[in-house]
């Protein structure tokens, strides 16, 4: 299919037919003052200043990764002290996993898309859209200033007692920051489930939402109702610190083991709140990419409820070796299975989606297939870690920092950079040099391989995680992940370059350059402030390439 055809076929489905309008009145032309863009209620503005913060933080804890590679290279601990190493990757996991991975496909992608997908003009409040991205950026920096005071070396669980009473990093600050992060993410939360309930077009039925927008919807409902018990137990950490009230703390009556329990009944949750808007990525590129309707697509929908329901069950798998009785490591173990067959569910699907499709291997395409691959080894070695025995033996090993690493770091970065390359040409006009970006997604994926793949071996053969000095047999496998990390990080690096380069000198992308068939599509590349002239009504289910096919016959013989 001809870009040409494509854009042509876009000018006819598109709801907005003022074409004078598309290079005076998008969102990126409404105002270059900084003013108006910390003062923007516009969604897709919003979500570009996520981009941009979410962007700056992944380089902070990227920076603080090669660190933590570059000093295992040797056994000795040669480049940091231990104290120091402690900072290093406690303040690594923060990052990445509170100012990056939680809130980056949401923040982004979700603010940017979920309106344009139901056919709404903006997200139901929007001014509290952008009070919640005020709130993630101050506690985001909040979050990094502590590494200015002392940094954190508790580890990014802050498990007490240590974290309360033991520690002297900044716990306090960085705890604060983590409670405020936390407050954003129920904003967004609650902005993302009321659009989808109250603004949805005519004809938008609940079995006509696209996938992404279920994938979101089922991560709001985490948010909503996870994220407060995080932040309530951060702030019981400091209130035990401050004041030594005897909450956690074995010498001040407390109990250690309830920290762990309200700990991880959020943390295993925002496990899914990581993975689940990047499962929504990929029903959208596997469909566009395939040229076929998602296979058991209100199987996927009901999937990710599932994922949403049952991970709130299995936050005991996390504490096998905690002291908790037989019975419940038990049912814990049996739950941790049960909520793996959601997940098969929606890669068996996206397989069979596969089957006799017209399958092209764009950028974004590589992207899906590395999230397949990545996924699943995450996903299996998952349930060796649900299996009593097996989890006795790799319990804090690296065996738990590659499973971690596959689903949380490998998965979730591959569906963000499959949306942001197949996003892209919609959120700035300008198509990017799809050979590079066919290499960069390849470089990505060899480089993550290389560099977590060895430590399963690590972990099965005892190597435990948090230690920056280990026995002299264990450093082949090390030399093996740390140069991987290098690979990984040219391959992260090589977006940066070319995307950066195309918003100046990219070649002007058409309303539809991938023959896609969402909502978001029937706008102009970048869409105006008011996404449409008028609210578009719909007839007919989602990924519907036949209406995609006649307009284009249509366009051929007029």
């Amino acid at each position: 299919m001809s870009t040409d055809h494509v854009e042509t076929s876009a000018s006819i489905v598109s709801v907005s037919r003022h074409e004078h309008d598309i290079d005076t009145s998008n969102y990126l032309k409404a105002g270059y003052t900084l003013k108006s863009w910390l003062l923007t209620v516009d969604h897709k503005r919003i979500a570009l200043l996520y981009l941009f913060g979410v962007t700056f933080f992944f380089i902070i804890g990227g920076i603080l990764a090669f660190l933590i590679r570059l000093e295992l290279v040797t056994p000795k601990g040669d480049l940091v002290s231990s104290d120091t190493y402690n900072r290093l990757f406690t303040q690594h996991g923060i990052i990445m996993i509170f100012l990056f991975l939680v809130p980056a496909i949401p923040g982004v992608f979700g603010n940017f898309l979920i309106p344009l997908m139901i056919g709404a003009r903006d997200l139901a409040f929007p001014r509290i859209n952008l009070a919640s991205w005020y709130m993630y950026m101050a506690g985001a920096l909040l979050t990094v200033v502590s590494m200015a005071m002392g940094g954190v070396d508790t580890g990014w669980t802050f498990y007490t007692p240590y974290s309360t009473t033991f520690s002297n990093g900044a716990v306090v600050t960085a705890g604060l920051g983590i409670f405020i992060i936390g407050f954003s993410s129920v904003f967004t939360g609650l902005n993302f489930a009321v659009t989808i309930h109250k603004m949805r077009a005519p004809g938008m039925t609940w079995f006509r939402l696209p996938l992404f927008v279920w994938a979101h919807y089922a991560t709001s409902l985490i948010m909503l109702l996870g994220t407060p018990v995080l932040a309530i137990t951060i702030l019981l950490v400091a209130v035990e610190r401050i004041w030594k009230v005897g909450l956690f703390d074995p010498s001040l009556g407390g109990d250690p083991i309830l920290f762990q329990h309200l700990f991880w009944f959020y943390s295993h949750p925002a496990v899914y709140i990581m993975i689940l808007p990047a499962m929504g990525v990929m029903s959208e590129l596997f469909s566009t990419f395939s040229k076929k309707p998602v296979f058991g697509y209100e199987f996927i929908a009901m999937s990710s409820l599932a994922i949403a329901i049952v991970g709130f069950f299995v936050w005991g798998h996390h504490m096998l070796v905690s002291g908790q009785s037989e019975f419940a490591g038990l049912i814990f173990s049996a739950l941790s299975f049960l909520v793996a067959i959601p997940s098969a569910v929606k890669v068996f699907n996206w397989t069979a989606t596969l089957y006799k499709g017209s399958i092209s291997f764009s950028t974004p395409m590589i992207y899906a297939f590395g999230f397949i691959g990545l996924f699943a080894i995450g996903g299996l070695t998952g349930l060796f870690l649900a299996c009593l025995g097996m989890d006795y033996h790799v319990h804090d090993t690296y065996f738990v920092v590659a499973h971690f690493h596959y689903v949380m770091v490998g998965a979730t970065i591959m569906g963000f950079l499959g949306a942001l390359h197949y996003w892209w040409p919609k959120m700035t006009g300008k198509m990017y040099p799809e050979g590079w970006g066919q290499l960069a997604a390849i470089v990505i994926f060899l480089g993550f391989n290389f560099t977590f793949f060895p430590q399963f071996l690590l972990g099965y053969l005892g190597m435990p995680r948090h230690y920056h000095e280990y026995v002299p047999e264990f450093q082949i496998l090390h030399i093996l992940s740390s140069a991987g990390a290098m690979i990984l990080g040219i391959g992260y690096l090589m977006p940066f370059t070319y995307l950066a380069y195309s918003v100046f000198y990219g070649k002007k992308a058409p309303a539809n350059p991938w023959g896609a068939t969402g909502l978001e599509w029937r706008t102009p590349s970048p869409p105006p402030v008011h996404n449409f002239d008028s609210i578009p009504t719909v007839d007919s289910k989602p990924y519907d390439y036949r209406t995609i096919r006649e307009e284009l016959s249509h366009v051929a013989r007029a």
